[in-house]
């Protein structure tokens, strides 16, 4: 079986609706996933921003922890609404949680990558004070397979 992502509220490469748009809704999407790798203890799920102006990215949105037998995330369940023991870090925004897309006015469509990570562990060493790099050092060495699902965003202006 193959480790796959949707959501209900995009297709892959798909144009991201109002309620993920940081201005509009800021709302975390609907994300379920299945076909997790023998073995997986728990999921991470990551949103990045490859496209924004900074040289290294944008984190959107960071959480871990969340148990093995979770296969799908609710719009919005960040972040009262998340399995008890996940934790989220800190985005590009600079605090916790779930920031919609931003991209700069005439910038460009921007690619907002949702990965979900199946993890060899059931709990990665994070806090809610760690960035999207740290989160992805310690998914480097605890990652069993990855899926990701692609939302499209531009602002007009």
């Amino acid at each position: 079986m193959t480790f796959t992502v949707t959501s209900t509220g995009f297709t892959d490469g798909g144009t991201l609706p109002d309620a993920q748009v940081h201005a509009r809704g800021n709302r975390s999407p609907q994300l379920s996933w299945s076909g997790a790798p023998e073995g997986t203890k728990s999921f991470a799920v990551t949103c990045f921003d490859p496209d924004a102006p900074t040289g290294s990215g944008f984190w959107h949105w960071t959480v871990a922890n969340i148990p093995a037998d979770v296969t799908e995330l609710a719009e919005g369940a960040s972040p009262a609404g998340l399995p008890r023991g996940a934790v989220e870090g800190r985005t590009d925004f600079g605090e916790p949680g779930f920031g919609g897309a931003a991209p700069p006015p005439g910038h460009g469509p921007h690619r907002y990558i949702f990965t979900v990570f199946a993890v060899d562990t059931e709990r990665l060493d994070v806090t809610p004070d760690n960035s999207g790099a740290v989160f992805g050092f310690n998914l480097h060495f605890h990652t069993l397979g990855r899926a990701s699902i692609t939302g499209v965003y531009e602002n007009r202006g």
